[in-house]
């Protein structure tokens, strides 16, 4: 299935069926009268957080969305059928914006979740309701109100209780793939990740949501590389874990470039609590693994955990330090807004534990 972020649609309720005109005929009655029927009220548009869905791919290829409009009146005081409510189902985490992307007008973020945005239009009165003691016999109707209609645009959000960023190649798809049963593609070369990836972790009974975005550049606030559209993704998380690649020209370089990003993205991701995790620990030894540790630290980092994404030495040390920033579920309990046809792989081996540099 293909990633899809963002979609603009066009919606529109249903208009108001018409009153109707009519006058009782009937045998044996000498007096009949007026008995047309109001119109039906025109469908409502509403959103709808559902399970099972992580891309708003589906409204690439249906865009425009219609409420039915509502039945005309009849005779004998019928009342027009209603028309049908268009609900459209949408990913947990997707913000539906005014067409500039100015204004949030509504906000998913609990599975179940339903509102209701666009409101039919009201059926018009048949020429019963016209009838008085002045006028016995009248002809006049409403036609249906129309419905509203909006261009909006959809934007998504993955729901993820801690976030992994840093530089391209800096190791982030190793290691989701590595604590959960993600599959992110992994190269040696920048972008390999061109989407972001989603993983349930289980660590210590306890179970919480990663996602991995794609590698910040420098620019990227301003649109270099991928630019920073998926930044998103991870404003709703707790924590965030940067990862940084010892083996690179200049770690230091790699942590400030990043940070600078994040503040200048702002969504208060700059604020969120970071965990530094200095990656590929495995091909470097401890005394050059000390050194860049104390280079950041001297940069400004508070606490530097060292760690193999592809061995796994000094997980358990990370993990402890996102967890007790995300809480965690415990693992028996169902992460309903990740339904999304992501399992958790119950086999985690144990794994030597390091203690910050």
């Amino acid at each position: 299935m293909h990633f899809l972020d963002q979609a603009k649609i066009y919606v529109s309720s249903g208009q108001g069926g018409p009153g109707a005109v009519s006058f009782r005929r009937e045998k044996y009655i000498q007096y009949g009268g007026p008995d047309g029927g109001n119109g039906g009220k025109g469908g409502d548009i509403i959103f709808k957080a559902v399970e099972g869905l992580n891309t708003l791919i589906d409204f690439r290829y249906a865009q425009h969305l219609k409420a039915q409009r509502g039945k005309g009146g009849a005779g004998r005081n019928r009342t027009g059928a209603g028309g049908e409510d268009r609900i459209i189902k949408v990913p947990v985490g997707t913000q539906v914006l005014s067409e500039d992307k100015e204004h949030v007008l509504l906000d998913f973020t609990r599975e179940g979740q339903e509102e209701l945005f666009l409101e039919g239009g009201i059926g018009g009165r048949g020429n019963a309701s016209y009838k008085s003691s002045t006028n016995r016999a009248p002809r006049q109707h409403q036609p249906g109100e129309p419905g509203e209609e909006a261009a909006v645009w959809l934007r998504l959000k993955l729901i993820a209780d801690a976030g992994l960023v840093g530089l391209p190649n800096a190791g982030k798809s190793t290691l989701i793939n590595f604590v959960s049963n993600s599959k992110a593609k992994v190269g040696a070369y920048p972008f390999t990740t061109i989407h972001p990836q989603l993983g349930v972790v289980q660590h210590r009974g306890r179970e919480f949501v990663l996602a991995d975005i794609p590698g910040l550049i420098d620019g990227a606030a301003d649109g270099a590389g991928i630019g920073d559209r998926f930044l998103g993704h991870i404003e709703r998380c707790k924590v965030l874990l940067h990862l940084i690649d010892a083996t690179g020209d200049d770690p230091v370089a790699a942590w400030k470039t990043v940070t600078k990003e994040l503040e200048e993205y702002g969504g208060g991701l700059a604020e969120k609590p970071q965990i530094l995790a200095l990656n590929k620990a495995d091909l470097l030894d401890d005394e050059l693994m000390d050194s860049i540790a104390e280079d950041l630290r001297a940069a400004g980092a508070i606490e530097v955990l060292p760690l193999s994404g592809a061995t796994g030495k000094g997980m358990d040390a990370v993990l402890d330090k996102v967890l007790e920033a995300v809480g965690g579920h415990s693992s028996i309990e169902k992460k309903d807004q990740l339904a999304s046809g992501i399992d958790v792989d119950g086999d985690e081996e144990e794994k030597a534990d390091w203690s910050p540099l």
